[in-house]
């Protein structure tokens, strides 16, 4: 079966079961966070079983035994939609920082407001921040990992955007460990694209960087370091 047809069968698999999954969001609103949590990210598990078995899209995670037992602040790199859908999978429970925007897609953005989300609007800048901050610590309190694409927006493979400083700051303030995360899902599952390539996904876990008495800006940098030369070291799925 062709990469055009497989990808159809893909698409038309999410279109079938999203909507369904939206309205038990939708009814399962009053039940306790974790409870939602763990009912909702059945979907996501639904669409990485049609990826895999439809696309051929597998994943691999190395370097696991590096994630802490306790709240923390995942820093990741963000190429495609695969890690928005299969990191509330691989790495529960945690809240996700989004746009705003997100929340308002009919069915998908029903599901993602019941997850617990730090929704933010970009456009505010230093209240983005502040905002952050203020709901990253609510969350990790609740016992939520925090999930952060410091680029902001997601690039191609072998690209590099400009990392910003909200998701250490989460981190500094809360004095919680921060954790790089490099993977390669976008020469399977490009940005904006609606192909979608067989391979298998390196998901790589860099060591927990300790944000005690360590400004924003210096774990930041520290956490790019590690994720942008890692990256170069996964380059396609299927050739590290």
């Amino acid at each position: 079966m062709s990469v055009v047809l497989r990808s159809c069968l893909f698409a038309i698999v999410q279109i079938l079961i999203t909507p369904p999954f939206a309205i038990v969001a939708l009814l399962i609103f009053p039940l306790p966070p974790f409870t939602r949590y763990r009912i909702i990210t059945a979907w996501s598990r639904l669409v990485l079983r049609a990826a895999e078995k439809i696309c051929g899209i597998r994943y691999r995670i190395i370097g696991a035994e590096n994630l802490p037992q306790r709240p923390c602040v995942i820093l990741a790199k963000h190429q495609s939609a695969w890690e928005t859908i299969a990191f509330p999978v691989l790495f529960p429970p945690q809240s996700m920082v989004v746009k705003r925007e997100l929340l308002w897609i009919p069915f998908f953005g029903w599901g993602l407001a019941m997850l617990s989300p730090i929704a933010i609007n970009r456009g505010t800048g230093t209240r983005a921040v502040r905002q952050m901050i203020e709901q990253g610590r609510e969350r990790l309190a609740q016992g939520f990992l925090i999930t952060v694409f410091p680029e902001g927006t997601r690039v191609a493979p072998g690209a590099r955007g400009t990392y910003r400083v909200g998701g250490a700051a989460i981190a500094a303030q809360a004095g919680v460990p921060v954790v790089p995360i490099a993977h390669n899902a976008g020469y399977c599952w490009a940005r904006s694209a609606f192909l979608k390539y067989p391979g298998t996904i390196t998901v790589s876990i860099g060591k927990a960087i300790d944000s005690r008495g360590v400004k924003a800006e210096v774990l930041t940098h520290q956490a790019e370091d590690w994720i942008e030369t890692e990256m170069r070291r996964l380059e396609r799925p299927g050739d590290n």
